[in-house]
């Protein structure tokens, strides 16, 4: 059996090499229509694993039934081995078992059954997540945390709204998502994940993780977070554990200093003061990292659908109506159903616009071609990548299938607009946690090359067709009015992004909040201002 436990070990080695290989490809989490692709490469790993374990122990029983029979077969010669080898068809078959059966068995032994799978794992290896995508998903759900104001022990017992396949994290996927925060330096969500992993791991549930690391983590998390009894009570627990861990005793040690000098500075400025106050040094308040969104309360606030401003007098203003487009011919027999979202600006839902055949047709054409969502740098004018914009796009013109020209043209039907000059039809699948931060569409004064290449104006109008049901999250709201929309597959909101002066509508700043969950479809049209000089007349004054 030692050749069998040398074929293992070289299984085990060549695994490893192989899980350990760099895939050229990435950005797995920003499309759930691009992960679904990857639930299908696991589960033919799974099956090609099985095949290799059936092949195991196929090998394993035949080898196992040659040892029994030749268990009783030496047996019965020890116990007289001169009479064994006197009777001559013992004799010889001795000899032939052990010039040749044992051979055999040794290549038997020696059989390598892990080539099949070996060479499925390493073909599928090209097409799996890299550690871009796993920090990629962990920054997501922490992201959906803050954004829905979820528990964290929620999270990890998988209690989201809308779940259909409930899922709970262990204590080393908490761990992962704390180191995750660790590594940006933001300790408060740091603590949080650390402290769900020690709470499950005092729970008893086993882990690869042990609670000396995750002390470590989280007493560091909380000292830099200015909670110093805390961080000190930790430390000690950990000590108690393993009092020869160099760090804690060093930690022990600066805590202790910090806490006494504190205490002393504390008791000299009571003497000093005339009231009670300033007693001792106030802690940090704990909060989130620094953020780039000065808008982000109100932003995330919207997404919960907290705040909206829609009163009862703005309500009494929204209607639905049949919308034929004054007389439109391709709209007199079968008008679009419009419904008022929105006052000021003026937002409009036309319901049912896309057929489900319509929809599909356009996620089959765009799946193969999506690619990471870029923005602009506004310093550079280089398109890049964003942590605020978590999603996969692709463009599609109207003459590469009948569906896209018909999508085109309903929407110059019901907009009367010319979409001749508008840009493609840009159709986008959000990932784990997709989204796109507040944004406007149209370039402001500081970006006047922003469309320069296009030569087609700036952005007149923005129409959004939503194209899958999401279960929770990803709904469109605009921080500047307090307004927010929500998918409903087959539907498409439009909105002006400019006034008829061609001035930019800032109160149409807008924002796609994380999906929580499901996988959200969308594709837009952005129209542009050349072609519509007698479509929608300029107006005197600059906000008409």
């Amino acid at each position: 059996m030692k050749g069998g436990r040398s074929m293992m070990y070289c299984f085990f080695v060549a695994f490893f090499a192989v899980l350990s290989y760099s895939s050229g490809y990435s950005d797995f989490f920003t499309s759930i229509g691009h992960m679904t692709d990857l639930v299908n490469t696991e589960k033919d790993l799974v099956t090609s694993l099985k095949d290799y374990i059936k092949a195991e122990e196929s090998k394993l029983q035949q080898i196992k039934q040659w040892a029994e029979s030749l268990e009783k077969l030496t047996d019965r010669a020890t116990s007289d081995p001169e009479a064994y080898v006197g009777h001559p068809v013992n004799a010889f078959k001795l000899v032939k078992r052990l010039n040749t059966e044992w051979g055999e068995l040794e290549n038997l032994i020696l059989k390598d059954m892990s080539d099949g799978f070996i060479s499925n794992l390493t073909i599928q290896r090209q097409h799996f997540p890299t550690d871009e995508d796993q920090t990629g998903a962990a920054k997501a759900l922490i992201r959906l945390q803050d954004t829905y104001n979820l528990d964290t022990d929620k999270i990890s017992r998988g209690d989201l709204p809308g779940v259909k396949h409930k899922s709970s994290l262990t204590v080393d996927d908490c761990f992962e998502l704390g180191k995750t925060a660790y590594s940006d330096a933001d300790y408060y969500h740091t603590e949080l994940w650390m402290s769900q992993a020690l709470k499950q791991l005092d729970a008893g549930e086993p882990a690869a993780i042990d609670k000396v690391t995750v002390l470590d983590y989280l007493s560091y998390a909380l000292y830099q977070q200015g909670d110093m009894d805390k961080a000190l009570e930790l430390t000690k627990r950990l000590l108690k554990i393993d009092p020869e861990h160099q760090r804690a005793n060093g930690n022990l040690k600066y805590f202790e200093y910090v806490m006494s000098k504190q205490k002393k500075d504390g008791q000299e400025s009571a003497t000093e003061a005339t009231t009670k106050e300033q007693a001792t040094e106030p802690k940090k308040k704990k909060r989130h990292p620094a953020d780039h969104l000065p808008e982000r309360q109100k932003y995330e606030m919207l997404c919960r659908g907290e705040n909206v401003k829609m009163t009862p007098r703005r309500q009494k203003k929204l209607f639905c109506r049949y919308f034929d487009a004054g007389k439109n011919p391709r709209l007199v027999l079968a008008p679009a159903k419009e419904q008022d979202e929105w006052d000021k600006p003026r937002i409009v839902r036309y319901v049912d616009i896309l057929s489900e055949e319509e929809m599909e047709k356009i996620k089959e054409l765009a799946k193969p071609r999506l690619k990471r969502a870029t923005i602009s740098n506004p310093i550079t004018g280089v398109l890049e990548t964003a942590e605020y914009r978590v999603s996969k796009s692709a463009w599609l013109a109207g003459y590469e299938d009948p569906v896209v020209k018909r999508i085109n043209q309903r929407i110059e039907d019901v907009t009367g607009l010319d979409v001749n000059t508008a840009e493609e039809l840009q159709v986008a699948n959000y990932g784990v946690g997709g989204q796109y931060e507040p944004h406007f569409d149209f370039a402001r004064k500081d970006e006047p090359d922003a469309f320069k290449e296009l030569g087609t104006g700036n952005r007149i109008a923005t129409w959004l067709n939503y194209m899958s049901e999401v279960p929770a999250g990803g709904a469109t709201v605009f921080t500047e009015v307090g307004a927010a929309v929500w998918p409903i597959k087959g539907s498409a909101v439009f909105w002006y992004n400019l006034f008829q002066s061609g001035e930019g509508d800032y109160s149409t700043r807008h924002a796609a909040c994380p999906v929580l969950v499901g996988s959200k479809w969308v594709s837009n049209k952005w129209i542009h201002e050349r072609g519509q000089e007698f479509r929608r007349r300029c107006g005197l004054s600059e906000m008409n």
